[in-house]
């Protein structure tokens, strides 16, 4: 694989070789494992009111504080575990944020006992194959979309929070229920 921070095109620059590594190898990749499906989930709620390169630069802490993202031990974290986490500078402390992750991770495991697998549930939104946006420029591709505000209202339902359609948007783009690399971009002909 090309270097990561190479000058070519992409979706949101080469602002450095992290982000630039996250915009070539998962961006818009369709993920159908359940744990990633959560881990994804997990950060872009972190993400809302911020940029994703911070998001990005405490991934690892994230994984620390949430288990690997094993969804169960992440719906089995007690009050005082969240406590802790809140104090952890390898992550975004934020008082609501923290103790989603686990109310999220129990809607998650109700899903599963439900439909099987989180990832079908996701995929059937879309028949199973990615939504391929077809923009001419980056700032045409829009921060909500209709199917971003079904799924939300979903999850919302069910009782997830850090899940509105501007969140849900970019999670579907993240986990490649969307494609939406811009025509400009060199993967936009990588990915269906």
């Amino acid at each position: 694989m090309p270097d990561p921070i190479d000058e070519r095109p992409r979706c949101f620059g080469s602002r450095s070789k992290l982000y630039a590594r996250y915009h070539d190898t998962e961006w818009g990749v369709p993920v159908h494992d359940d744990r990633t499906l959560f881990e994804m989930l997990i950060l872009e709620g972190a993400h809302a009111g911020l940029s994703w390169e911070t998001i990005l630069n405490k991934r690892e802490g994230y994984r620390d504080v949430y288990h690997g993202f094993d969804v169960e031990k992440v719906a089995a974290m007690s009050d005082s575990e969240l406590a802790v986490a809140l104090q952890n500078p390898a992550i975004v402390r934020h008082r609501q944020k923290v103790p989603a992750a686990r109310t999220n991770a129990r809607v998650f495991l109700a899903m599963q006992d439900e439909c099987g697998t989180f990832a079908g549930w996701l995929w059937d939104h879309v028949d199973g194959t990615p939504i391929r946006g077809d923009w001419k420029k980056v700032t045409d591709i829009p921060a909500v979309t209709p199917l971003a505000e079904e799924i939300s209202k979903a999850l919302k339902r069910r009782g997830m929070t850090f899940v509105g359609p501007t969140i849900i948007y970019a999670y579907l783009q993240a986990v490649g229920v969307v494609n939406d690399h811009y025509r400009g971009c060199w993967k936009s002909a990588d990915l269906t």
